[in-house]
C-alpha cells in the first residue's frame, strides 16, 4: 500500500514513478474523494461537539424545571445526521482503499524503466562449463539415472508435476539441508508455516486482489475473503507473521527462513525452455525474509543478495546476478535482483532466487510497525525476501553443468556429506 500522504502532496511524482513499471494512473478522482472525505469527517466532529454541548444543557433545564423534549429532538436529528455522514465516509473509505490496494509499489529511483529488455547483469560467477563430449539435457540425465520420474509424476498428478526417487530424492533433500544449515549458521530463525493461508495473507503480501487467480483456492467458501489458498511461496506467510503488531525497535532486524513446497498455477505453455523441472505447479523452496528498520533496509537487501549468491557459489555453479528494471519487478516490490543459473542444454540463464525489497509497502497493507526507542512513536517496518533457494532449477543446473562423458554426475563438494558419495552413477542408484 502506498503512503496516502505522498499521493496528496506529490501526485505527479508518484504517477511518474509508477510509469516506470508501465502502470498509468490518474489521481484526480481519488484526491477529490479524499477531500470530500476529510470535509465530511470535519462535519462529523463539528456535529459531535454540538451534540455534546446540547446534551450538557439537559441537566440545567431539568434543574430549572424547563421542558427538555426539544433538546432531545435536536439531539436525535444531530445523531441521524452523524450516522448519515459516517455511512458516506465509510463508503468513501472503502472506495479509496480499493483504489490504493490496486496500486503497485513505487520502484526505487535508480531502477531503469521498462521490463526484461532493461535488466542489467551486474555480476558473474565462474566460467561457463565447456564439454569435450556431446552433453545431455537434465531430463535425459535424470531419467537415465532414475533420479526423476516424469512419466509417473504426470500419471498421478497431471502435467507440470514430477516425482523424485532414489538418489534424486536424496539430492533434493541434500540441497534443502545445505540451505537450512547455512541459514541456521547465519543466525536466521527456522519457521515451518502452514501451507494453507487466509485471504489476509495474500492481501498483506501484495499478491491480492490483482493476482488472486494465480493461486490454488480450497473449495468451499464462495467469498474469497473467507476462503483459504495454498501458499505460492513462504514469503506470503512470513511477511504476515507480525501483521497488526508493534515490534520493539531492539528486535530489528528480525531474520527468518522457512522451508515449504510452493503451489502455483503457472498458466501458460510448457515449451522447450520449460521442460523437465524448470517450471511446475509444485516445487520446494527455502525462503528468507527480513523485517528491517527503514534506515537499515538497503543493508538488509545486500545481505540477502550475498546470501543467495553464496549458496549458488558454494555449489560451484556458473551463474550471474541481474538487476531488474522497474517493470520486471513484481507489483509489491521496489527493487529486485535475480540470481540466475546457467542451463547448458538451453543456452540460457534461469532464476533460482529473486531477492526483493518491498520497503514499507507490505507493512502498510498488513499494519506491521515498530516503536521508536527514543521518541516512542510507531513507524512501519521494511520487509525483504529472497529465495534461498528454490531447488527445481538448481538440480537441472547441477546435473547439466557437472555431467561427465559416461553419463554420471559429479556431486558438488558442499553436498557430499549429505549424499555420502562424490558421483551419481548407476552404482549409486542402490544407495
Amino acid at each position: 500500500m502506498l503512503n496516502i500522504n505522498l499521493i496528496r502532496t506529490s501526485p505527479e511524482e508518484v504517477q511518474k514513478a509508477l510509469l516506470k513499471k508501465g502502470f498509468s494512473v490518474n489521481f484526480d478522482e481519488f484526491l477529490s474523494k479524499d477531500k470530500e472525505r476529510r470535509t465530511k469527517l470535519q462535519e462529523v466532529e463539528n456535529l459531535k461537539a454540538k451534540r455534546n454541548k446540547v446534551s450538557s444543557e439537559v441537566p440545567k433545564l431539568k434543574k430549572e424545571g424547563k421542558p427538555v423534549e426539544g433538546v432531545f429532538e435536536e439531539m436525535r436529528l444531530i445523531g441521524a445526521e452523524i450516522a448519515r455522514l459516517d455511512a458516506e465516509v465509510s463508503a468513501l473509505d472503502s472506495s479509496m482503499n480499493d483504489f490504493l490496494a490496486g496500486l503497485p509499489n513505487i520502484p526505487d529511483p535508480d531502477l531503469l524503466p521498462g521490463e526484461k529488455e532493461n535488466n542489467k547483469v551486474i555480476k558473474e560467477f565462474k566460467e561457463k562449463p565447456v564439454f569435450s563430449f556431446q552433453p545431455k539435457n537434465h531430463v535425459e540425465l535424470c531419467t537415465s539415472l532414475k533420479m526423476i520420474d516424469y512419466e509417473r509424476g504426470t500419471k498421478i498428478a497431471g502435467g507440470g508435476y514430477w516425482l523424485y526417487r532414489g538418489m534424486g530424492a536424496r539430492l533434493e533433500w541434500a540441497l534443502l539441508n545445505y540451505f537450512i544449515d547455512t541459514h541456521l549458521k547465519d543466525g536466521y530463525e527456522f519457521i515451518l508455516p502452514p501451507h494453507m493461508l487466509n485471504y489476509d495473507c495474500g492481501f498483506g503480501a501484495g499478491q491480492f486482489p490483482k493476482f488472486a487467480e494465480d493461486v490454488y483456492w480450497l473449495e468451499g467458501e464462495a467469498d474469497r475473503k473467507k476462503n483459504r489458498f495454498m501458499l505460492p511461496t513462504a514469503e506470503t506467510a512470513l511477511v504476515n507473521l507480525y501483521a497488526g503488531e508493534i515490534m520493539d525497535e531492539a528486535d530489528l532486524p528480525k531474520k527468518l527462513f522457512a522451508y515449504t513446497p510452493c503451489y502455483r498455477k503457472e498458466a501458460g505453455s510448457y515449451g522447450s525452455e520449460e521442460r523437465g523441472m524448470i517450471r511446475g505447479h509444485q516445487f520446494n523452496k527455502v525462503e528468507m525474509v527480513q523485517y528491517a528498520h527503514p534506515e537499515k533496509s538497503a543493508e538488509a537487501f545486500e545481505e540477502l543478495v550475498n546470501k543467495a549468491a553464496a549458496l549458488v557459489e558454494g555449489l560451484g555453479l556458473h551463474f550471474h546476478i541481474s538487476k531488474l528494471a522497474a517493470g520486471d519487478c513484481s507489483a509489491s516490490m521496489a527493487r529486485t535482483y535475480d540470481i540466475e543459473v546457467w542451463i547448458p542444454s538451453m543456452g540460457i540463464y534461469k532464476e533460482v532466487s529473486s531477492v526483493s525489497n518491498a520497503n514499507d509497502y507490505q507493512a502498510r497493507r498488513n499494519n506491521t510497525k515498530y516503536r521508536d526507542s527514543l521518541t516512542g512513536k510507531t513507524n512501519f517496518v521494511h520487509t525483504l525476501n529472497g529465495s534461498g533457494l528454490a531447488t527445481s532449477r538448481v538440480i537441472p543446473a547441477i546435473v547439466e553443468q557437472f555431467q561427465n562423458a559416461d553419463g554420471s554426475i559429479t556431486v558438488p563438494e558442499a553436498l557430499r556429506k549429505y549424499l555420502g558419495t562424490d558421483v551419481l552413477n548407476f552404482s549409486s542408484l542402490k544407495c
